[in-house]
């Protein structure tokens, strides 16, 4: 998609110009890593919300501190738990339930 290594017309030209932008646009967020963590999480975040059920909207002060773990944790009806590090609770809005396919939002 190298606009330099089409030999093609106007519009096929353009096209692979934009083409060529997207997929620079593409390593400069990928080939970041902070970045990278970032889209990692949105696209796990929006894949949850495709593919699970989302069970319940929870406040983070509603689920139990474990200290010696650093996590967070709630029981999941099905008798799992969701839970959810010290560190990840500012980046992490969707939690899966480890037994089952339930997800619950942190709000």
């Amino acid at each position: 998609y190298h606009p330099d290594k089409q030999a093609a017309g106007a519009a096929e030209a353009e096209e692979s110009a934009r083409r060529f932008l997207e997929i620079h646009q593409a390593w400069k967020v990928l080939g970041n890593e902070e970045t990278k963590q970032e889209y990692d999480l949105q696209q796990r975040e929006d894949n949850l919300t495709k593919e699970w059920p989302l069970h319940e909207q929870i406040y983070l002060e509603d689920m139990s501190w474990n200290e010696d773990e650093q996590l967070y944790t709630l029981s999941c009806r099905c008798g799992g738990n969701y839970s959810v590090s010290k560190s990840e609770t500012s980046d992490v809005s969707l939690v899966c339930c480890d037994t089952c396919s339930l997800v619950i939002e942190i709000l």
